[in-house]
């Protein structure tokens, strides 16, 4: 089994769901960062749970070399969407982002259909329908 699937089940044994899994660096740490949502909200007392349950895989399964910190939390609520996944879970949300043609969008993700086409309402209230596989990158916002 994949490490990432050994997590998702025991995230799930937590009651949670796995959203991402990031490998990064952030001022000279290695950082292996899980993150976790469900229906009901994300609590520190989740995160620590899932925290604790995990570590020991990942004591057995590097998943990177050296010494990391491993972090558990929420995607937060301007989150990215690096999933097909993640798009079809926004339903409702404000999502912007860019296009591999070089463009923008930004609208309040409507609907999606099987074909992986994305329907948004820009701030006019106009409809407009985007190719998944057109989409480099996305985002949810909040309007603060």
């Amino acid at each position: 089994m994949e490490l990432e699937e050994e997590i998702k089940v025991v995230v799930e044994g937590c009651g949670m769901s796995l959203y991402d899994i990031v490998q990064l660096k952030e001022n000279d740490n290695n950082i292996y960062r899980i993150y976790i949502t469900s229906k009901d909200g994300v609590s520190l007392d989740k995160c620590e749970e899932v925290s604790r349950m995990v570590a020991p895989i990942l004591d057995i399964k590097e998943p990177m070399r050296g010494k990391y910190l491993l972090e558990v939390s929420s995607p937060g609520i301007e989150r990215k969407l690096r999933k097909l996944e993640h798009l079809q879970n926004s339903i409702g949300e404000n999502v912007k982002g860019k296009l591999f043609d070089g463009g923008t969008f930004k609208g309040k993700l409507i609907s999606f259909d099987e074909n992986n086409n994305f329907t948004f309402e820009n701030e006019d209230g106009e409809n407009f329908t985007l190719q998944y596989s057109a989409i480099l990158s996305a985002s949810t916002y909040y309007n603060w």
